[in-house]
């Protein structure tokens, strides 16, 4: 699928009309760490239909990703043997991609910056090191604040560039309310929606009733 194109004072003109959120993009020159990739609705990649993915690493090599919107019903401590969970053992676990499914990778939620810890944009951090995922667990008030992800999302160096120039994802801009969101399961729709109402309403029509005040 090749996603239509509009002409960026048609976009603004909507934006405004209707208060639909600003960062919504299409182009490659957005990508970047703390994007999120909203996955088109018929990307036909079965692994990544539906997924909403926060870019935690990109640069000309590649870029790397971990799924949001992947929450089981398995618990930390059921799944992750060599960590003393702790009270957050009945936490439940994120699959955060098909790569690697025995890594485990954590997004924190932090005021100030942990040690060893990379920054993916304001107040959240990519925790990925043994001790300080046993840091985190012992310091979190549970998933409202860290959650925990099997598996990442994998591009090599030009990859996910060409899925862009296809059509295959939107781009949105991430904030710490996306990543810790309570229902986790909807934000590819609430997210695909907002696509959706841009492009109906980036009809000619819709833009002159926009333009007009009508």
């Amino acid at each position: 699928m090749i996603l239509k194109s509009w002409p960026l004072a048609a976009v603004a003109a909507v934006l405004c009309a209707t208060g639909i959120a600003s960062g919504q993009s299409t182009h490659v020159k957005d990508l970047r760490v703390g994007k999120l990739l909203v996955a088109a609705r018929d990307l036909p990649d079965p692994d990544f239909a539906q997924s909403v993915i926060l870019l935690v690493h990109y640069d000309h090599e590649g870029a790397v990703g971990l799924m949001l919107n992947r929450r089981t019903r398995a618990t930390i401590s059921r799944v992750i043997q060599d960590l003393d969970t702790g009270k957050r053992g009945s936490d439940p676990i994120y699959v955060g991609g098909p790569v690697e499914m025995s890594v485990v990778m954590g997004l924190l939620k932090s005021q100030q910056k942990p040690e060893e810890a990379d920054s993916v944009l304001s107040d959240v951090y990519l925790v990925s090191t043994k001790a300080l995922l046993q840091k985190s667990l012992a310091g979190s008030s549970g998933p409202s604040d860290l959650r925990l992800y099997l598996g990442y999302c994998g591009w090599g160096g030009g990859q996910l560039e060409n899925e862009m120039q296809a059509g295959g994802w939107w781009i949105f801009d991430a904030d710490v309310g996306v990543v810790f969101d309570p229902d986790p399961g909807s934000i590819w729709s609430r997210f695909i929606a907002r696509t959706e109402r841009l492009n109906a309403q980036s009809e000619p029509g819709a833009l002159h009733r926009a333009g007009s005040g009508r």
